[in-house]
């Protein structure tokens, strides 16, 4: 598994730094090597046992798994989190609901000792990934966490602002092995906002490519609608300062 996360030699790290000093902001697209993406991609796809995450409002999100998805009570559960999240949105409010593999607690808890999320998450964290996002952002950044998510017709992410800086949060990552042929009409877009709810950039769910932005900043993900195909994946995360 050594191709799993190998970076792309020829990104132009100067550009993409102008680019980040200038907005907060920058999609390094083909990050990696073309093998590693896919593997990761087939990670993803194949071998992950995917949750939901909900929230709504200011209430502690729940974070359901593959397991608790397929009892009766979790099932209930479930639609009864996803219903509130809903109510929320609608009043304008928080909520959330998307498909994920919450990869740290995996680790810490010994879900899959030595299973390919736990090396992904280690690859995150190695001196690679770590520099080529500390020259970029050109912030201290220490270690990373990360999830794998996954945004499926109906799944959507509220607007927030990320605002954990006590704990470290300095940069939210994205890295997005969606499908190559995604379109716009199939949502999913990492939505950057002004202080009136104007979009003033967005990204597109692109295959292999890895979105950096300081955080707190106002941001979303837009709605997935209910013909889209399923495929908006992405390991997805937060680099800390401590």
């Amino acid at each position: 598994m050594k191709t799993l996360f190998e970076l792309n030699p020829a990104l132009d790290r100067k550009a993409l730094a102008a680019r980040f000093a200038a907005t907060g902001r920058v999609q390094i697209r083909d990050v990696l090597t073309e093998e590693s993406a896919r593997e990761m991609l087939m990670v993803l796809a194949r071998g992950t046992p995917w949750g939901m995450a909900v929230g709504a409002g200011t209430g502690k999100p729940r974070s359901f798994s593959a397991g608790e998805m397929h009892s009766p009570q979790g099932q209930q559960e479930l639609s009864q989190a996803a219903r509130s999240a809903e109510e929320h949105t609608a009043r304008g409010e928080y909520g959330f609901r998307f498909a994920h593999y919450p990869i740290l607690t995996a680790v810490q808890e010994g879900w899959d000792p030595g299973g390919p999320h736990e090396v992904m998450l280690e690859h995150i964290n190695a001196p690679a990934f770590m520099e080529l996002a500390r020259e970029v952002t050109g912030l201290d950044l220490f270690k990373a966490d990360g999830q794998a998510t996954l945004f499926a017709p109906t799944h959507y992410l509220g607007r927030h602002i990320d605002s954990h800086v006590a704990e470290g949060w300095e940069v939210a990552y994205v890295l997005n092995l969606s499908r190559e042929d995604w379109h716009p009409d199939w949502g999913g877009y990492l939505l950057f906002l002004n202080e009136e709810g104007d979009v003033v950039e967005g990204f597109r769910p692109r295959f292999n490519a890895l979105n950096l932005f300081r955080v707190p900043t106002p941001h979303l993900v837009s709605y997935v609608p209910p013909f889209a195909p399923v495929g908006r994946m992405a390991m997805t995360g937060w680099l800390r300062s401590k």
